[in-house]
């Protein structure tokens, strides 16, 4: 089994399921009568751990973005939102798709169309929950590529996403 060089001990990467984790060390274990070298990923935003196969890196795992990249990600959330429209279930649908994608683009337009769809009317308690996993996502990620705390990663999302009025009811 080739040995993947591309990553180390303590190198910052993104899975897609579980968002900015920590490669915090190799262990080798056997599974169904194998042994296999593995990953372990220290995922920032749980108390959780995941297991990577070391071959199967690269079509599991990436990199963490840029911090220009991440720049470019806090500018997107001013670009126009998504709205659902009179098919819930198909944007919900999307929104999902959106978040396991992996790619944090994406997770950034479901906090850019879902922040903006709680201030304008109100979200459900699933979107809510879908929001919320959505800007640890993001923030744990822009933590790691702007080399900053979570803490303040949050504070430069709540600052990206406009903040709009609803319309006033007769």
């Amino acid at each position: 089994m080739a040995k993947n060089t591309d990553y180390e001990i303590g190198d910052k990467v993104v899975h897609p399921q579980h968002g900015a984790s920590t490669i915090k060390e190799t262990v080798k274990q056997e599974f169904n009568g194998e042994k296999m070298e593995y990953y372990v990923l220290e995922v920032a935003t749980e108390q959780l751990t995941v297991l990577v196969p070391v071959d199967k890196m690269e079509e599991m795992i990436r990199p963490v973005i840029s911090k220009t990249a991440a720049r470019k990600v806090l500018r997107s959330l001013k670009e126009e939102p998504e709205e659902a429209g009179s098919n819930w279930s198909r944007w919900y649908k999307v929104l999902n798709e959106k978040m396991t994608s992996g790619d944090i683009n994406q997770v950034a337009e479901v906090v850019r169309d879902l922040s903006y769809a709680q201030q304008m009317k109100g979200i459900s308690p699933a979107l809510k929950r879908m929001l919320s996993k959505a800007r640890i996502t993001l923030t744990s990620e822009l933590a790691f590529s702007l080399q900053i705390d979570e803490e303040e990663a949050a504070k430069k999302l709540d600052r990206a996403i406009p903040v709009v009025e609803p319309p006033e009811e007769d």
